[in-house]
């Protein structure tokens, strides 16, 4: 079975940022109202008598959510802008940290390297070579 790769477009699309941005901004709202006592009888009582002098839990929790849902979308966005278009419908097939200077040293150091007596079965060590006088 072949291991399909995602490309980043697969991965982030518009509709998916806006779907992470407002389930981010549903949960602060819920926090946020339950929190502050929305679902409760005393604050529930105390709305509809009209001696609740602040502002309604279900308007602040709407209001952080709304404000959570913008944030959210906005710091997704900037992020996008950090990815290079090019490597957009590219595959990731290495990790992501890994520097890619790092991997051509690799190399080089590779090749310069002297060849260990067990890379090669007819070379031998330096200490079964007879000393020349």
């Amino acid at each position: 079975m072949t291991d399909h790769k995602p490309t980043r477009r697969e991965i982030l699309r518009p509709l998916h940022l806006v779907g992470i941005a407002l389930g981010c901004g549903v949960f602060a709202a819920v926090v946020t109202m339950v929190s502050t006592g929305a679902f409760t009888s005393r604050v529930n009582n105390a709305i509809a008598r009209g001696t609740y002098t602040d502002l309604p839990p279900v308007s602040l929790g709407l209001v952080v959510g709304g404000i959570a849902f913008i944030v959210t979308l906005l710091g997704l966005a900037m992020l996008m802008l950090a990815v290079n278009p090019a490597d957009v419908t590219k595959t990731i097939d290495r990790p992501v940290l890994y520097d890619a200077d790092d991997r051509k040293s690799d190399a080089r150091q590779a090749e310069s390297a002297p060849n260990d007596a067990g890379d090669d079965p007819d070379a031998s060590s330096d200490a079964e070579k007879p000393a020349d006088s």
